[in-house]
């Protein structure tokens, strides 16, 4: 009798939704919005979120089906890996790495998360795919979305500003997309929250592994 997976898929939305809010606040309650300081926070980030990836390749992904986690892990690791060294911390690195860790990263989710979908209704896909169809296709749309919005911030951008009794003050680009990204961590983590916590509508029946083929119905969780 094949036993009940103890790692399953909402350990890895609840630990991404973990790590996404850390990296939020850090961002939220930080006065300095840097390149080096979001590099260093997307860097943590990002090394870690690809730690959660790789074991769920391993613990959770059904045969057939690793291939998304591997290749995020993958990215992740990479752009990771480029923003820890402190004498690359450029604005210029920020935008490159953090576009396109969320353009790969959103492209691979998405796709993945798309193609679970279509087999969920037609009742081919395992228990632990459909139930992050729903939330692959979210996130990886909020990755598409964040190398969108810092597509459109200009690196060079600059304005000045004063506030009474406050001084003056100049807001750059890179204030923006620091800032851009900890709202999409932010985003991320209330959404993986919320998917982890559900209840799930399909429970594994007694003999039945949870990697089982699901029912038409059940494609997400969120």
């Amino acid at each position: 009798m094949p036993a009940t997976r103890t790692f399953q898929l909402r350990h890895v939305q609840l630990a991404r939704a973990a790590f996404a809010a850390v990296a939020a606040l850090m961002i939220t309650f930080s006065a300095n919005h840097s390149a080096f300081v979001g590099l260093a926070v997307f860097s943590g980030f990002a090394l870690v979120t690809a730690v959660i990836e790789i074991l769920a390749a391993w613990l959770v992904a059904p045969s057939g089906w690793r291939w998304p986690y591997v290749l995020l892990g993958a990215v992740a690791i990479v752009t990771g890996m480029a923003s820890s060294i402190p004498g690359w911390r450029t604005t210029p690195l920020f935008f490159v790495v953090v576009i396109a860790w969320g353009a790969l990263g959103g492209l691979v989710e998405l796709l993945a998360g798309i193609r679970a979908r279509r087999q969920a209704r037609a009742g081919t896909a395992p228990a632990a795919v459909a139930d992050g169809a729903r939330d692959g296709i979210l996130i990886g749309s909020l990755g598409l979305a964040l190398a969108v919005g810092l597509l459109c911030v200009p690196t060079t951008y600059a304005l000045n500003y004063s506030i009474a009794e406050a001084g003056s003050f100049t807001l750059t680009g890179i204030t923006l997309a620091v800032g851009i990204f900890g709202a999409y961590a932010a985003i991320v983590a209330v959404f993986l929250g919320i998917a982890g916590l559900s209840p799930r509508a399909r429970t594994a029946v007694a003999g039945t592994d949870t990697a089982g083929t699901a029912p038409a119905e059940n494609e997400g969780s969120a």
